[in-house]
């Protein structure tokens, strides 16, 4: 019905008038919990484990008087109670348009819910600790994916350039989500920005050996002698190798050739259907032929070598074979980036691992490999609010562009997973944790003892590290029987591996004392300033400084070993 111009016009609330309805509002909800909350214990009344037993009760009661403690504070600000400090910053909220009093109290109140269900979940009785933690990371993913800040109508900000716009930037947001949708991929970088060879994995260098599983690169020396012993690389296949060669002032391949030394990278292929019987087995033997092919190719007895993640992992299988068939010497070192071979604490990722999601997995994979958007998918759940959420807000609801960011572009550029293998690392290495007991596990017939390997290691864990975690990194130090030096650096899983020295960002903390515990070791560590690698490549040194002139084998095919294409060769790009 159309106002009635001859009725007088409602008048503003005065402050007196806000303020009384607010105290009648709080007297009359406080009067409503007592009631409820007496009912719910009567004498009589059955008690319900997480319904109606004390400690449900006082949760529920400290719930409601926390959210009537947020509504006197919008009704009547100046006489509200003092309300608990503010939390570490959020960056979701730190728009000075959050500061708003509707959007203020949106953002409270979401940040109430939010602490309450998750205390919620910390305080359920009568399950394993396992599931408590299977029940906290999906109950955190689902309030990051609540979260205002991922919805227009509740986003100032959003509403802010919405209007400034015209609606531009939803137009332009929905182009981004739709070529995500066509991609069947979440973007994070601009995709333009990086090319391999261009600006990504330039450091010179050949494909001088290659098979259906793997290429074999091998680096141009920058210094006039090298280290006699070479270094082989292997890296995760679950992503590829120029995590380790990104920028070149960020290039960990780069940094070691100018170390002086003879460094060889393999390249994994991405798996496709003809890779359907692909096995550990297989991984496990493309090592050891490596390292054979390197060491025939330089003359030379032994190779130091680096695993990382899960190359890290089968790293150990390997070691373990050769210290069974009595081949040990042929590694001279081995070191580990962010690798796991105990998988009793693997972290978050263990969240993705049961019968049901097993068999899920499974099924999505047909043609015998899983594709990797798969797997980038899993990981960006992992940070949901940084790797998912943020994207949606910035790029979807503000129409932001995509920022350049190297390390992002190589996040995003999957590779597919022989289905066979998978299955079986996730069963019996993730669900089973069967490689720390011997004999459990064998590699083409040979049972796997990692207590018999003696080789020389260095093991690097990243203390804020989610996806293999410090603690359990750090179980290898028990396993090893030979000398062994641990070093815990700043930051994760990519950032405390990929930090140069010039960089000058984060730091390490080593301990050389014999200690049981990754606590005791932090105990009684020394923090050390910057990057690890120049820790390594001493390390390294210790074990042999021999060096040879960098000249016939020593360079990309001047030896026995063609030089068949330049790096970063044909598999880094094939999808």
């Amino acid at each position: 019905m159309a106002d009635d111009p001859t009725l007088p016009a409602p008048e503003t609330p005065t402050t007196e008038i806000a303020q009384h309805w607010a105290t009648v509002l709080t007297q009359a909800q406080q009067a409503m919990l007592d009631a409820t909350l007496a009912a719910a214990a009567a004498p009589g009344v059955p008690v319900v484990p997480g319904l109606n037993d004390p400690a449900t009760l006082a949760r529920a009661g400290d719930f409601w008087r926390d959210t009537m403690r947020l509504w006197q504070r919008a009704l009547d600000p100046a006489n509200a109670p003092a309300s608990a400090p503010e939390p570490v910053a959020d960056k979701r909220f730190k728009a000075p348009a959050w500061q708003q009093p509707v959007f203020d109290q949106i953002r409270r109140g979401y940040q109430l819910m939010s602490d309450h269900l998750l205390a919620q979940v910390d305080a359920l009785d009568g399950i394993d600790p396992k599931r408590r933690e299977q029940l906290r990371f999906m109950t955190r993913g689902f309030v990051d994916a609540m979260s205002p800040s991922n919805f227009a109508l509740t986003n100032p900000q959003v509403i802010d350039r919405t209007i400034a716009t015209g609606g531009e930037n939803l137009l332009k947001g929905m182009r981004n989500m739709l070529g995500d949708l066509k991609a069947g991929q979440l973007t994070h970088t601009d995709k333009t920005a990086f090319e391999l060879g261009r600006n990504l994995a330039m450091t010179p260098g050949k494909v001088v050996h290659r098979t259906p599983l793997y290429e074999l690169i091998q680096y141009t020396p920058t210094t006039d002698t090298v280290l006699a012993t070479p270094l082989v690389i292997f890296p995760p296949w679950i992503n590829r190798f120029y995590i380790l060669d990104l920028t070149p002032e960020k290039s960990f391949i780069r940094w070691a050739v100018d170390q002086g030394l003879t460094v060889f990278m393999v390249s994994w292929k991405s798996a496709d259907a003809t890779m359907k019987d692909i096995v550990w087995d297989d991984y496990v033997a493309a090592q050891v032929e490596a390292i054979d092919t390197v060491r025939a190719a330089l003359d030379m007895p032994a190779v130091h070598t680096i695993g990382y993640c899960v190359a890290g992992t089968t790293l150990a299988a390997t070691l373990a074979v050769l210290a069974a068939r009595g081949e040990a010497d042929k590694v001279a070192s081995a070191t580990f980036f962010t690798a796991q071979v105990d998988f009793a604490g693997s972290g978050e990722l263990g969240h993705f691992i049961d019968d049901d999601q097993l068999e899920t997995i499974a099924s999505l994979s047909p043609e015998g490999f899983l594709d990797g958007r798969y797997m980038a998918l899993t990981f960006n759940l992992l940070r949901g609010r940084d790797l998912i959420w943020n994207y949606v807000t910035n790029n979807y609801l503000l129409g932001e562009d995509y920022t350049p960011f190297d390390l992002l572009h190589w996040n995003g550029d999957t590779t597919n997973l022989p289905a066979k293998w998978h299955q079986s690392y996730l069963t019996d290495l993730y669900r089973d944790n069967l490689l720390v007991e011997p004999g459990r596990l064998s590699i083409a017939g040979v049972p796997l003892d990692l207590t018999r390997v003696e080789t020389p290691t260095y093991v690097q864990a990243g203390r804020e590290d989610h996806i293999a975690p410090a603690a359990s990194v750090w179980r290898l130090t028990h396993l090893f029987k030979g000398p062994l030096r641990f070093v815990l650096a700043g930051s994760g899983h990519i950032a405390g591996v990929v930090n140069p020295p010039a960089a000058g960002k984060y730091q390490y903390w080593t301990n050389d004392a014999r200690v049981e515990t990754l606590d005791d070791f932090v105990a009684g560590a020394t923090e050390i300033k910057g990057s690890w690698w120049p820790d390594w490549i001493g390390w390294l040194r210790d074990r042999d400084a021999a060096e040879v002139p960098a000249d016939g084998a020593r360079v990309p095919g001047q030896g026995s070993l063609p030089a068949l294409e330049n790096a970063p060769g044909r598999y880094v790009r094939m999808r």
